[in-house]
């Protein structure tokens, strides 16, 4: 599924409350240009049964008492096996899922600092890292310029 399908799946799903899915286009550019910054439409997530993505907390070397949560994202199957995850433990999956729709999810995810898209298989030693402050800022900053737009539909109160 190319990045235009996948923006207009995460449109089809929203809500239809008469607001959500306004929303979801809006953002849905942000959503798009960061995916384009990645390799792969989509990547593998781990999670346990009842659909909680697996998490990982990092310290920083230097200054061990800086943590930060992170989401790991593999661009295989064979990758997720290699990962810190015991895949072995029948209460972890792992599941494709489309790349927008992962970027999307973070915005709901408050304890997330960032996730680690693993881009090349067989490695997990560099990975793109996205940060949930990140998108949350270029969707602020989004949000800014379509509301002074002539002619804007994004509700006043959304950004």
């Amino acid at each position: 599924m190319d990045l235009e399908q996948q923006l207009q799946e995460l449109i089809q799903q929203a809500p239809q409350d008469g607001t959500t899915p306004a929303v979801v286009a809006a953002i849905a550019p942000v959503l798009k240009a960061l995916a384009q910054r990645l390799r792969h439409d989509q990547y593998y997530i781990v999670q346990t049964i009842d659909q909680s993505w697996a998490v990982t907390t990092l310290s920083s070397q230097e200054q061990p008492e800086v943590e930060k949560t992170v989401i790991y994202a593999f661009p295989s199957l064979k990758d997720v096996s290699a990962g810190p995850y015991p895949m072995q433990d029948p209460r972890m999956i792992a599941i494709p899922i489309p790349v927008t729709h992962i970027l999307f999810q973070m915005l709901a995810m408050e304890g997330i600092y960032s996730t680690i898209f693993f881009e090349t298989p067989g490695n997990q030693a560099i990975g793109t890292e996205i940060q949930r402050q990140e998108i949350n800022h270029l969707i602020e900053m989004h949000l800014q310029q379509l509301q002074t737009a002539p002619g804007s539909t994004v509700p006043p109160d959304i950004a």
